[in-house]
């Protein structure tokens, strides 16, 4: 049975997306709860909300060392800043990093992302909306926003927070009676299933759910050589830059080098600067300690010798933009001191300076389902052509004077979506990457085309992602000379299911398409034979099956396949049930008897005849069964031509781990070319365009 109700509910939900829902103007609810519905209803009824779905229980807290009876969480109880405190605020002074101390937990990636928030109020007020107060209007009740896998949602929660012996086990302010940060943290420990959920991770993870932005990161010993050109251009476009230094034990966390730089530690990246230093040109870079405190003390640090020798005016504008905590550094400095650089790149609506440029950016939701289409990576050559495909059309090169190579920028970054929520049923990241391909020219235009199993085979990737990894994204900057390239995402390994959204930034004007078959079928005209036309032996076959009637039932076709099957021992079959009969009798019954006569019984005879020789043709190892992966090119032998999403479909609905039996294979394409006929009748047309009324639709899904 088909699921109607999923199917029509994906139709529904792409439709509001073109809408704009899920943009920053018009945020997704998660779970549909309405903040200022919900709101407003505390306030009528004097009643302090309880969120129903994110319980103020142990399961909430976490499955496994936070689990209930955990030691960890023996003795929390659950309570409201208003019995914590006298006077509880939501953000006193100004939301600054000193308002996140770590609690209990290891999200310390999430914290250094929220105190890098604190430093540009307008992402955070994305991020933490306006008019929120323990005093004014206050029911119990408060919302955050985030970016979630290519769109906003909103989350609303009440304000419990775990507390154990009187102090908030999780994130807390300096200040004591400041709230906005534990309360932050708790509708993100809500959006990805738990509190323990948020365990582990990277400062870019968070960076990119509170901006919607694409990081990228560069080992700084193996930077690549135009790194000051991409440092450059990503201040321009407001780009938020993190730098640290490795630790390479415990004992270095937080350890102050001999020229006072902190290890283990994040630091932000402000602005660079070109200067002519003793009749050369130094390049220089603004670093900024986000504490405000230790800084560094060896070439162009605020009092060394080096700046005597600039030009004053140089000096004194330098000087001047600095502002407590940041100091000037030389370039080649920074690559020997630092380990690695992370960029989080703004897309165009996180920007409200119209001066600054931005990256063009297209995105796609996509999936990995096993034995459809998640065919694993390069290593796996029979399947890696099954994964989804994006063409990526570079028009343009880049505006550079300096770099004589004419090649277009572009960043490609992958992200599975929902990882933290299988956490608690064992599960986590998968590993993930893509490869770039050079179309050729035979393909250079083509839309609706699936690049298949000889494509790959005959070519080589021309850039590809670094590595793979189980993080929730990778990312690779790539460099390009005009024309149309190919992304394929896959997971490491094939059978191994993921929603993903595939994101491409490109710095000028580029086209990106799903590449995907277009929906065809090459129905053979219909049969004209008359019981002349059939020979003698069949006839007789025909007579000895059929009865006195003349005429060949459901159960009695049933008899009749189960029976010829059964002699072909080289073919793996559960037998044909009556449904999949019914759909044939339906398909072949011309008279409206739900019976088959003699010319109708050879027909269908013959078509069955002619699908078994492709599902022999796509049998590669000889086993009886065909691989569910072999399906979509079996298919298309048999004359129809489906895309992704019709492929899941049916390798959901006919295979059985990743396998698919002849008669399986038979009733699908008994039902696929009952319905293209069935459409052909209602596209009047010829317009690719159905039109039916309640009675058509309910004889084509009940009796089809």
């Amino acid at each position: 049975m088909y699921a109607f109700g999923g199917i029509s509910a994906t139709i529904l939900t792409d439709r509001l997306k073109a809408e704009g829902m899920g943009s920053k103007e018009e945020a997704v609810m998660f779970l549909n709860q309405d903040y200022e519905a919900l709101k407003q209803e505390c306030l009528e009824t004097g009643c302090l909300f309880e969120d129903p779905c994110f319980l103020a229980e142990p399961q909430s807290l976490g499955f496994k060392e936070l689990a209930p009876h955990s030691s960890k969480t023996r003795g929390v109880e659950w309570q409201r800043p208003t019995e914590l405190t006298e006077d509880p605020q939501f953000i006193l002074g100004g939301a600054t990093r000193t308002d996140i101390c770590q609690g209990a937990l290891g999200d310390c990636w999430l914290l250094a992302a929220i105190a890098s928030l604190t430093l540009n109020e307008q992402l955070l007020h994305r991020v933490v909306p306006h008019g929120q107060s323990f005093q004014d209007d206050y029911a119990g009740i408060f919302h955050f926003q985030f970016w979630q896998f290519g769109e906003w949602v909103d989350v609303v929660i009440d304000d419990r927070l775990p507390v154990k012996d009187g102090e908030l086990l999780f994130v807390h302010s300096a200040e004591g009676n400041e709230f906005w940060s534990a309360l932050i943290e708790k509708a993100y420990a809500k959006l990805n299933g738990s509190y323990e959920a948020l365990s582990g991770g990277s400062t870019t993870e968070g960076f990119e759910d509170f901006t919607g932005g694409v990081s990228e990161m560069y080992e700084l010993s193996k930077a690549p050589r135009d790194l000051y050109r991409i440092i450059s251009k990503a201040l321009e476009r407001g780009s938020l830059l993190g730098c640290s230094i490795d630790i390479t034990s415990a004992f270095d966390m937080e350890a102050v080098t001999f020229k006072k730089l902190v290890k283990g530690h994040a630091y932000s990246v402000t602005g660079l600067k070109q200067v002519e230093f003793q009749g050369q040109t130094e390049r220089l870079i603004r670093i900024r300690n986000p504490w405000g405190q230790v800084e560094w003390t060896g070439a162009w640090s605020d009092n060394s010798p080096e700046w005597d020798e600039i030009d004053p005016a140089d000096r004194e504008d330098l000087h001047l933009q600095m502002e407590d905590g940041e100091f000037w550094m030389s370039f080649q400095e920074f690559l020997r001191q630092y380990s690695r650089l992370e960029i989080c790149n703004l897309t165009a609506d996180a920007l409200s300076n119209d001066s600054l440029s931005f990256w063009n950016t297209t995105k796609y939701h996509g999936m990995w389902r096993r034995g459809s289409t998640a065919g694993g990576c390069r290593n796996h050559p029979n399947t890696f052509w099954i994964n989804p495909q994006y063409k990526i059309t570079l028009l343009e090169e880049d505006d550079d004077p300096e770099d004589e190579e004419v090649a277009c920028s572009a960043l490609v970054a992958l992200m599975q979506k929902d990882r933290r929520r299988y956490r608690r049923q064992g599960q986590d990241m998968h590993t993930i990457g893509f490869a770039v391909y050079e179309v050729c020219v035979c393909y250079r235009g083509c839309q609706n085309v699936h690049l298949k199993k000889d494509f790959f085979l005959t070519h080589s990737s021309c850039a590809r992602s670094e590595t793979f990894i189980n993080l929730r994204e990778v990312s690779a900057r790539v460099r390009l000379p005009p024309g149309e390239y190919l992304v394929v995402p896959s997971t490491f390994e094939p059978s191994k299911e993921a929603d993903f959204v595939l994101r491409v930034f490109t710095e000028k004007q580029a086209e990106t398409e799903e590449l995907d078959d277009e929906i065809s079928a090459d129905l053979e005209d219909v049969e004209d034979i008359s019981e002349d036309d059939i020979d003698d032996s069949f006839k007789s076959m025909f007579a000895q099956l059929a009865g006195e009637d003349m005429e060949i039932s459901v159960h009695e076709l049933r008899t009749i396949l189960n029976r010829v099957v059964s002699r072909h021992k080289d073919l793996k079959t559960d037998g044909f049930s009556l449904e999949a009969c019914r759909t044939m009798v339906n398909l072949m019954d011309k008279d409206g008897s739900a019976r088959l006569g003699l010319v109708e019984f050879q027909i269908l005879w013959n078509k069955i005849r002619k699908w078994l020789g492709v599902f022999r043709q796509f049998d590669l190892d000889k086993s009886g069964a065909m691989s569910s992966y072999e399906m979509r090119l079996a298919v298309e032998a048999a004359g129809f031509k489906l895309n992704n999403k019709l492929n899941q479909l049916l390798v959901a609905r006919y295979a059985e781990d990743e396998v698919i039996d002849f008669d399986n294979f038979i009733c699908c394409l008994v039902k696929l070319e009952a319905m293209f006929r069935t459409f052909q009748q209602l596209d009047k047309e010829g317009q690719g365009v159905a039109e039916m009324n309640i009675t058509e639709w309910l004889y084509i899904t009940m009796c089809g």
